[in-house]
């Protein structure tokens, strides 16, 4: 009997231990989507506009309070309302206990219970001192925001994330970029007008969550707004840490160090604004696809380090019999004269380039074919949706990639390749993928390949091989047998003869590019409407740019 009576409390013990009693309830629930549309306005002011949908947990407490952090404290309060289910609700800012400015959202009546879903709805009319100087051009604001979020004690599970930034009316299309999206998020923003004809930026994440610090950026001319709006951020601004710990680091000697942290973001920075060639007018969404593109002007689109442009040219005109590689380091062409007919614009440029005997000029040459070639597939996309093109030519090249890889013999596997390699070469991934599609077993050499291995032309007439120039009739196959090649010596051949061209050809490739995109897609000058501003001093285009959390403020919502 007592054996049976203890286990009875021991039983007890163990379900008490596990249960979670009223008064320790404490907040726990879902934020199942976040919708924000990020307004700046032609005064320069900011507005919110919040859409929250809530699930509360069975056993998390009720919420009565939902605390939006803001971008800062000048924000008007009066200028904010809120509902919940569509029921109006009130505002209080001594309510909020999130970290740094901000206000709660009473529910009152319309308080989300255990087990319960609902939707909170926050407009903030006007917010200010929220745009800062650009670091690379004194004439752009940038405009950086982050949504609110909450303690990952109180959070759980993932959040449907959309982020709508609505540029100042009168901003032009090829005028605004944005910057690096966060983690988890597409490279590049949906862009669109909103129905007053703002020119929009959409980010949109359906697997986010409700707890991480996503930061959000733009920058358009600072012509647009007040002068007076546009501040020069603070060191603490620029960099997110306070002035006290700054000085910590100077007065423990790492000054050195902070310039170096300093210098490497700003170098990056750099390099990742060159290699953005295309015109930020293609990405203003129109309707449907544009099909009949190259792959060579897919990789335009999909906006490819002009190096990978080149090399995907340069095995366009080998295979088109137009050139031969005499050698490969550094790379020397014999191109055919006279440069044969029907070869696309940009290939017959490739060729001319090639016929210079001055590197300089001949980088000058590419750099000015690679600019024409980006005008041309940009008049191309005038009226079609640049994201939905993408997407149809990522599909082309998956598909490109499924028949090498599902090739059941060496002789058909090669015959894939050859025939898709532009396709395939779209793959950010190339390198790896042929790798690993020809780790093994032999490969049987395209007929063209003599024309690009110089070596392996050599040792074919040495041993009296004949590798015949045009396939057969009703097939790509030649009608004899083609020399073949161990498959791992193909793949680094093709793989490191494409990461040799660059130093090659093109030398830096960040300077190359950056000498692009000065013509295709230049840091905007101040477009004015009332006679011109220019602001004075200098700025950054992260966290000094900061319209929430990272700078001075924070946009936690404090786990309620």
């Amino acid at each position: 009997m007592k054996t049976r009576i203890l286990n009875v409390l021991i039983l007890v013990t163990l379900l008490l231990s596990f249960a979670r009693p009223a008064y320790a309830q404490d907040y726990y629930f879902r934020l199942d989507k976040e919708v924000v549309h990020v307004i700046w306005n032609e005064d320069g002011t900011l507005s919110l506009d919040y859409t929250l949908v809530f699930f509360n947990d069975p056993s998390g407490h009720p919420i009565e309070f939902v605390d939006l952090g803001l971008p800062n404290y000048s924000y008007v309060e009066s200028s904010i309302q809120a509902d919940v289910n569509g029921v109006r609700v009130g505002i209080d800012s001594g309510e909020y206990y999130g970290d740094g400015s901000g206000v709660a959202v009473v529910l009152g009546n319309q308080t989300i219970q255990p087990g319960q879903s609902g939707t909170v709805h926050v407009w903030v009319g006007t917010v200010k001192n929220i745009l800062f100087v650009e670091d690379t051009d004194d004439t752009f604001a940038s405009a950086v925001f982050m949504p609110n979020y909450f303690g990952s004690q109180y959070v759980y599970g993932e959040t449907d994330l959309t982020v709508i930034y609505h540029l100042p009316p009168g901003v032009q299309p090829d005028e605004p970029r944005w910057h690096s999206a966060p983690k988890g998020f597409p490279e590049e923003p949906l862009t669109g007008h909103d129905q007053q004809g703002r020119i929009t930026y959409t980010w949109h994440n359906p697997t986010a969550d409700g707890h991480s610090r996503y930061k959000f950026g733009a920058s358009f001319p600072a012509s647009y707004v007040p002068a007076e709006t546009v501040a020069r951020p603070t060191i603490t601004d620029r960099t997110g840490i306070d002035e006290d710990t700054i000085m910590g680091f100077l007065c423990c000697g790492s000054v050195g160090g902070f310039i170096v942290l300093i210098t490497w973001i700003g170098i990056a920075s750099e390099k990742r604004r060159k290699l953005k060639y295309l015109p930020p007018k293609i990405r203003i969404e129109g309707h449907g696809i544009k099909r009949g593109l190259t792959a060579v002007e897919a990789a335009i689109l999909m906006e490819h380090p002009p190096d990978k442009i080149l090399t995907m040219i340069l095995f366009s005109v080998i295979k088109k019999e137009a050139a031969s590689v005499i050698k490969r380091d550094p790379l020397k062409l014999d191109v055919v004269d006279p440069i044969p007919s029907g070869l696309r614009p940009y290939e017959t440029k490739f060729l001319n380039a090639f016929k210079a005997k001055k590197s300089r000029d001949r980088k000058k040459i590419l750099q000015n074919m690679t600019i024409d070639l980006i005008k041309s597939v940009s008049k191309k996309m005038k009226g079609f949706s640049h994201k939905e093109t993408v997407a149809y030519y990522k599909k082309i090249m998956e598909r490109a990639w499924q028949q090498v890889e599902a090739a059941d013999t060496p002789e058909v596997k090669s015959e894939k390749f050859d025939e898709h390699m532009g396709w395939t070469m779209l793959d950010r991934d190339f390198d790896r993928r042929t790798t690993d599609v020809f780790r093994t077993g032999p490969v049987y050499v395209p007929m063209w390949w003599h024309r690009y291995d110089p070596g392996f032309g050599r040792s074919l007439k040495s041993a009296g091989k004949v590798v015949p120039s045009t396939p057969v009739a009703g097939g790509s196959r030649p009608s004899v047998s083609m020399p073949t090649l161990p498959g791992g010596s193909f793949a680094a051949s093709v793989v490191t003869g494409m990461e040799n061209f660059a130093g090659d050809v093109v030398g830096n490739v960040t300077d190359f590019a950056g000498g692009i995109t000065n013509k295709t897609n230049p840091v905007p000058k101040s477009s004015s409407r009332s006679g011109g501003y220019r602001s004075s001093g200098g700025g950054s285009s992260c966290a000094c740019a900061c319209a929430c959390a990272g700078c001075a403020c924070a946009c936690a919502g404090g786990g309620r």
